[in-house]
């Protein structure tokens, strides 16, 4: 296990900088998720972490060490890469111990290293056989194995479930969150994947543009994201947003559909107002409400229903998730409420002005 840290990383080909100044702790033994749009800069840091790119400025220090000019493989770190790249012609106890072999360790150690590593993945009945005659989630986790066998202090992570269908995704993920109880190793994952991240990780690194917009759990960026990208990307179905307009008094503000009420000590600053699709609930319009739409579409997922609410009189839609047993007509028309405690609010410059009451928090 190790400690690692990133000290003003910046990483520019040619005049392009794409990563601006990065400052990062991961502890011992932790978990860390980067998560971020495509080009964010995710891969290329993990890439500066390893040592297969050189960084452009900053430090990068292992248990205090710098390794800025250490080597790839002296560095104690592992990485499993988004492809398999195992050797065809190798039986999966080969292909693990294949580095191992090359680095001179005996044959005795080799096995037992590579026989520890295949219970702890539960693939010790496929050591003897080839990659062809595995399944893609077997694969990766020989690719995985290949990893643990060398006993490394940090493990690096690159996308490595993307290539995999939905439900190996779930399996494997599963394998992830156990190597990671059993080992206790150091870990820095990047996926596009909030699930992933959100499940798997201790601690996430929301990365945007070569700059880290949040850092914190995943029930802190849910629940408390620092600024309108955050609140946007965090959150599956993503986070529903609407432009506040002219006030109306109280604290009162009209927007698509309607009218919402902002707290009194942000009423003269916000500009925009966000709520997630399980804070909301349709109503009939008899009843007390906020907004108003129609329905437009309805996704039925077995234990959950997500609505699509066109709000009138403009082109929002909102999505808003209810149980899947109730009843949601298409082209019916109907109210939309939420508690005004759950609303997140954002100033002009996107950054978070008051998040929403942290429901699941007070709930644990």
């Amino acid at each position: 296990m190790a400690k690692l840290e990133l000290s003003g990383i910046k990483k520019s080909f040619g005049a392009t900088e794409v990563l601006k100044g990065i400052d990062l702790t991961v502890e011992d033994g932790e978990f860390v998720a980067f998560v971020g749009p495509s080009g964010c800069g995710k891969s290329t840091l993990l890439r500066l972490i390893c040592g297969l790119d050189e960084i452009t400025a900053g430090k990068i220090a292992i248990d205090g060490e710098i390794v800025n000019d250490v080597a790839p493989a002296k560095r104690g770190i592992a990485m499993v890469f988004q492809s398999y790249a195992l050797y065809p012609h190798m039986s999966v106890a080969e292909n693990m111990g294949y580095a191992l072999r090359l680095a001179g360790v005996s044959k005795d150690e080799i096995k037992a290293r590579v026989e520890k590593a295949a219970k702890v993945l539960r693939i010790d009945h496929y050591l003897d056989r080839k990659p062809r005659q595995l399944s893609g989630g077997q694969r990766q986790r020989v690719a995985i194995g290949r990893a643990i066998v060398r006993e490394p202090r940090i493990f690096l992570f690159d996308e490595p479930l993307s290539n995999l269908d939905a439900s190996l995704r779930v399996e494997m993920r599963i394998e992830i969150a156990r190597m990671k109880e059993r080992l206790g190793t150091t870990m820095v994952y990047v996926t596009h994947d909030q699930v992933e991240a959100m499940t798997l990780a201790d601690k996430i690194v929301v990365l945007h543009g070569g700059v880290v917009e949040q850092i914190g759990s995943p029930l802190e960026l849910y629940n408390a994201p620092q600024n309108r990208f955050v609140a946007g990307f965090i959150g599956s179905p993503k986070m529903n947003f609407l432009q506040l307009g002219s006030k109306t008094g109280d604290g009162r503000h009209e927007v698509s559909g309607g009218i919402v009420t902002v707290p009194a000590a942000l009423r003269d600053i916000p500009t925009e107002v966000g709520i997630r699709p399980e804070h909301i609930d349709l109503v009939d319009l008899s009843k007390p409400h906020a907004l108003s739409g129609t329905v437009t579409m309805t996704e039925h997922l077995g234990s959950d229903t997500y609505a699509y609410v066109a709000l009138t009189g403009s082109d929002d839609v909102l999505v808003v998730r209810v149980a899947g047993e109730r009843a949601v007509r298409k082209n019916e028309t109907i109210g939309v409420s939420f508690d005004a405690t759950l609303l997140h609010v954002f100033g002009a410059d996107g950054r978070t002005l008051a998040s929403a009451r942290p429901v699941a928090l007070e709930a644990a």
